[in-house]
This record gives structure tokens, C-alpha cells and sequence, in this order.
């Protein structure tokens, strides 16, 4: 696949029998390691009240690995800006780039906030077509899972609670993007027209993303303001056609962007051969039923702890998605799967996402990766 980047998305998981600072470390390591291998970008995910992940704040996480690192690219996927304002996401992003800049992305997501109403609805796009499951390339599109039942749960319900403050409402999404940006170009002005100046953060080299797992208000956004836009496979494989399609279908040139430009995210594990491959790979169904059942994600286990986990046919039906869609195998099979991918969304990036319990496996994965895509770059 000439041209296609490859980016690293990491949410600092922790191992089963480790701690959060040992998996803050192996990130950082990792990090280092994806630099050495060739990826365009590592960006650091946002998640809150999960045993298994380390993660909680991208922006402290990416300023720390920008000091172990020197060229490739850093950010967050996402900043969650239903809890966070405009000018605070600015000034920490601004805070990072003043000491490396023209490395730092700022990837904003939309969590607990509020929708922009849109007067004026993106027309529908035409769909790739998916026939039994799959688009004509091959690529598997499951049915959608319903997030509906976790909306309400008591978890859920707290981790709201204690990250906004006590009658705190989220600004709405697209205002907040709106702030955002003019903030970064120094043209914020509120209502009333007194201007405020981020300092720093007003003219960072900030690159912007919209991450989105649909074709909805994120998609929407993105295409709104020319920015880039990162599809998730990963998180909600039903919806990625959608996603990238609704951006390009909304998509207005911009300063920054005359055309879309667009990247994907997929869930792999990369080893020598295919049995070792699966073997490492046996945590996954567990860790995601701890997600989708509002538990919050678990330490990542052993793969011999996971087969000792009690399973029913409904834990299965619950995680078949997320499983369905891992790309599992040797780094041929895995680039095999990626490039179709990448044909059925016309991706111009891949964002990779790997999660094994042991770190040295984790690399390895990474670095297999990179090989064989890089000898596929070759041809």
C-alpha cells in the first residue's frame, strides 16, 4: 500500500499482576520502539475509572513521551471534550507544542457533550454496499451493538458525576470545536466582543482531528471545518463505512485541508505465525465484556487466565463484533486485512491498536507490522 501511513494508538493498558506505572513506562518504551519502526504518529487515548487502562489524561502522557522521543508525531485520541473546555484542552496542547512544536495533534472527541443542532443536514451519502456482512472486497461489517443499555448504568452514571463539576452542563460539541480553533488562530471573540488570547496555545502548530464512530455530529463537524477525521473500526466496525463516507459528504475546504483526508482505526496482533498469533490474542473477548457490561475495562489477562473465565452465549454475542473484526494472524495475514481496510473506506492513514499481555509481544507485533508493510511499500 504505497503512501498509507501507519499511526499507533495506545490506551496504556495494564497487564494483569502489573501496575499503571509499569504500563505507563512500557508506553513510553513503546513509543520510542513504533519511532524506531517507521509509524507516523502515537497517539494516547482518554478513558476514566477502568482498572485496566492507564490512560486518563492523553495530554500529561503525550508531554512525558515527547521528551523520550524526537520525530514522531504525538496527540490524542481523543481529547473528551464533554467534560473540558475549549480553552483549557488550548492551553495544554499550546503548553506541549511551545517546547516540541510542529509535533503535536490534538484529536478532540465528543463523549457526554451535547450535540450542535444542524440547520442544515449533511445529504445522505451512498453507501458501500454489504452484502451478508461483508463489502464486495471482503472487509466484515458486523451488525451494530446498541450502547443503550450502558447509558443508564450506575458506572456510567458516575464517571459523569465525577468528572464534571456539581450543575456543569457540556457546551455543545460543535461550538466547542468552533472555540477551539478560534482560539488556536487568535481570533476569539465572545458575544459581547471582548477577545480572549490563549497564551500559549494562540498559534501552536497544533494539527486538528475530529474522531468519530459515526456519520453523525462528529462526522458532520469535522467535514464543517476542513479538518481531518479518524473513522473507529476498532470501537464500532458497524458504523465505519457511515463515518467516512458522512465526513467526505460534509467535507468544505478549509486553510488547513482542500481535500478530506481521512484515517481509520483497526484492532491487531501480529506474531510469527498464525497460532501464536490467536494465543496472544485470547484476553481480548474477556476485556471487552468487562467494557460493554460497564464493569470498566480489567487488568489485561494471560491468555490462560482468560480461558478460565466463565463464558455464556450471551457474553459471546455481547463482544462478537469487537472479535469478528481483530485482525489476528502473521504479518502477512494482518496487512492482507488492513488493506482492505483501507480500499473499502479509502483511508489515507491506518491507526493501530494492539494489546497483548506481555510488552515484549506487544512490540513485536508493532515491528512485524511495520516489516511487512514497509515491503509492501517497496513494490
Amino acid at each position: 500500500m504505497p503512501g498509507i501511513p501507519l499511526g499507533v494508538l495506545d490506551l496504556v493498558p495494564v497487564s494483569s499482576g502489573s501496575t499503571a506505572a509499569e504500563a505507563l513506562r512500557r508506553s513510553i518504551d513503546l513509543a520510542r520502539r513504533a519511532e524506531e519502526f517507521g509509524y507516523a504518529r502515537y497517539w494516547f487515548a482518554e478513558h476514566h475509572l477502568n482498572p485496566g487502562v492507564a490512560g486518563t489524561s492523553p495530554a500529561v502522557v503525550l508531554a512525558l513521551t515527547a521528551s523520550a522521543t524526537s520525530t514522531i508525531r504525538l496527540g490524542s485520541g481523543a481529547v473528551q471534550l464533554g467534560h473540558r473546555t475549549a480553552l483549557s484542552t488550548v492551553e495544554e496542547f499550546g503548553l506541549i507544542d511551545a517546547l516540541h512544536p510542529g509535533r503535536v495533534d490534538l484529536g478532540l472527541g465528543r463523549s457526554a457533550g451535547r450535540p450542535r443542532p444542524s440547520e442544515d443536514p449533511v445529504p445522505q451519502p451512498p453507501v458501500t454496499p454489504v452484502v451478508d456482512g461483508y463489502t464486495p472486497n471482503g472487509l466484515r461489517i458486523p451488525e451494530p451493538f446498541s450502547f443503550t443499555r450502558l447509558l443508564g448504568h450506575p458506572r456510567v452514571a458516575l464517571q459523569q458525576k465525577l468528572l464534571n463539576l456539581p450543575g456543569a452542563r457540556p457546551q455543545e460539541y460543535g461550538e466547542q470545536v468552533d472555540d477551539v480553533l478560534a482560539l488556536l488562530r487568535g481570533e476569539y471573540r465572545s458575544p459581547e466582543g471582548v477577545e480572549a488570547h490563549a497564551i500559549p496555545g494562540e498559534g501552536a502548530e497544533v494539527e486538528v482531528w475530529i474522531l468519530g464512530s459515526s456519520g453523525g455530529v462528529s462526522a458532520e463537524t469535522a467535514g464543517r471545518n476542513g479538518l481531518r477525521f479518524a473513522a473507529n473500526y476498532h470501537v464500532s466496525p458497524a458504523a465505519v463505512l457511515e463515518a467516512a463516507e458522512g465526513y467526505r459528504a460534509a467535507f468544505k475546504p478549509s486553510a488547513e485541508l482542500e481535500r478530506p483526508y481521512l484515517t481509520v482505526s483497526a484492532d491487531v496482533v501480529v506474531a510469527e505465525d498464525e497460532e501464536t498469533a490467536r494465543e496472544l490474542a485470547t484476553g481480548y473477548g474477556a476485556w471487552v465484556r468487562s467494557i460493554r457490561t460497564a464493569e470498566g475495562a480489567i487488568p489485561y489477562p494471560t491468555p490462560a487466565e482468560a480461558r478460565a473465565l466463565p463464558w455464556t452465549d450471551a457474553d459471546r454475542q455481547l463482544v462478537a463484533d469487537r472479535v469478528e473484526t481483530r485482525f489476528v494472524g502473521s504479518a502477512r495475514t494482518v496487512a492482507d486485512h488492513l488493506e482492505r481496510l483501507q480500499e473499502a473506506t479509502d483511508a489515507d492513514e491506518l491507526l493501530i491498536t494492539t494489546i497483548t499481555h506481555g510488552h515484549a509481544d506487544r512490540v513485536h507485533s508493532y515491528r512485524l507490522l511495520a516489516e511487512e508493510w514497509r515491503r509492501r511499500s517497496a513494490h
